[in-house]
Parts: structure tokens; sequence; C-alpha cells
């Protein structure tokens, strides 16, 4: 997996062009929203929801924020030199994100650990990486192995694993309505593929870390 690297970061033009493109994309989500509105018999010049198609546009434009994330950027930096070879674990990450499928939520938490080589990254930027995924249109599946490839390429450890457990309004709210129904998908990169013991010790933190 490779990011582009955006040098210097944005430029007063660039910041004027990507608020105009911004608004923009807000604009047709605005329109998109009266059309589904009208569609569904509903009156958009009553007072209830004279405002509402702008406020659903910036509600998307807000939840579908990490497509407009660097990879590279975010973690500014914030890659360290140490003598460290112990696996470092981080838990109950929460996340909200919404399922390409039907446009749902379903929210969870992230669970990561990586097997450091020589160098660890700074604490806040696990959780960054897991909003810059959450906060696209997902499948839980995807975004399990986006997380684990993206810690992979930026920090270069000798393994990675990453757990999320999601509970989906896509199977709660319609569908077969089952409430309480939780998914938990697993990917796991290097030596905490390779190694039992490692990947045993992940995941006992996890159940240690939820009590």
């Amino acid at each position: 997996m490779r990011f582009r690297t955006l040098a210097g970061g944005l430029c007063n033009t660039d910041r004027k062009s990507h608020l105009i493109q911004h608004e923009t994309r807000i604009e047709s989500i605005e329109n998109a929203v009266v059309d589904v509105l009208r569609a569904v018999g509903e009156d958009t010049t009553r007072e209830g929801l004279i405002g509402t198609p702008n406020r659903v546009a910036r509600m998307y434009g807000e939840l579908l924020s990490g497509y407009n994330v660097n990879p590279t950027e975010l973690l500014n930096g914030a890659l360290f030199d140490v003598e460290h070879e112990q696996m470092v674990i981080v838990t109950n990450i929460e996340f909200q994100s919404l399922c390409e499928h039907h446009m749902l939520p379903f929210t969870g938490t992230a669970n990561v650990a990586y097997v450091p080589d020589k160098k660890v990254v700074g604490l806040s930027k696990i959780p960054r990486i897991v909003d810059m995924y959450a906060r696209r249109l997902q499948i839980q599946e995807r975004m399990t192995k986006q997380i684990a490839e993206t810690v992979s390429t930026l920090v270069e450890p000798l393994g990675v694993g990453v757990t999320l457990t999601g509970s989906h309004m896509c199977s709660t709210i319609r569908g077969v309505r089952k409430h309480g129904s939780l998914m938990t998908t697993n990917f796991m990169t290097g030596s905490l593929r390779s190694d039992s013991l490692l990947r045993s010790e992940f995941l006992m933190q996890i159940q240690i870390d939820k009590r």
C-alpha cells in the first residue's frame, strides 16, 4: 500500500479551492435530499423540514470526512526510534461508520496491536487511523484490513493485529431485526499471524480490558 504525500500542506489557493469543492458537494447532497423527501411524499416547505436538507448534507460531510484524510499527513512525524520489542496494544477504540449497502450506521470498538521494529507511533495516531477509515462508506471486513495495512505501511512493524466488533443497524432495525447481534472481524499480519502465542496474548488482552 502506498500513500501520496502532499508536500508543504495546502497553500491559500489550495485551501480556497478545497473549500469551494466542499461547499459544492454539500449543495449537491442537499439537492439530493430534497428529491428524496419529495419522493416519499413530504412537503419540503413545511417548517420542520425547511433546514433538513442542509443539515443532512453537512452531517454526511462530517460522517464521510475520512475520504479527505491523507494517512502520511495524519502521522505528522509522530514516529519515534525506540528500543522496544514487546507488543504495543491499544484497545476499546470506539468508532462510528456507515454501511455502504444501506448507508445505515454501524458502531463498535476497534483493538489494534503491533510489534515494533525499532519504531513506535504516537498513541493518538492509532485511533486517528481508525477514524479515518470509519468515516467512509464501509463494510467492516474491509475496514479491518485497511487499518492493519495502514499501520503496517506507516510504522513498518514486525506484525500487526486488528479486531473490530460492531453492531449494524442494517440488521437490527430492518431485515432480520436481530437486536444485540454483534459482528467481529480480525486481520493479522507478520508475527501476529504466524505466532499463535503472540496472537493469543493480543486477544486475551482485549478480553481483560473489556472487564
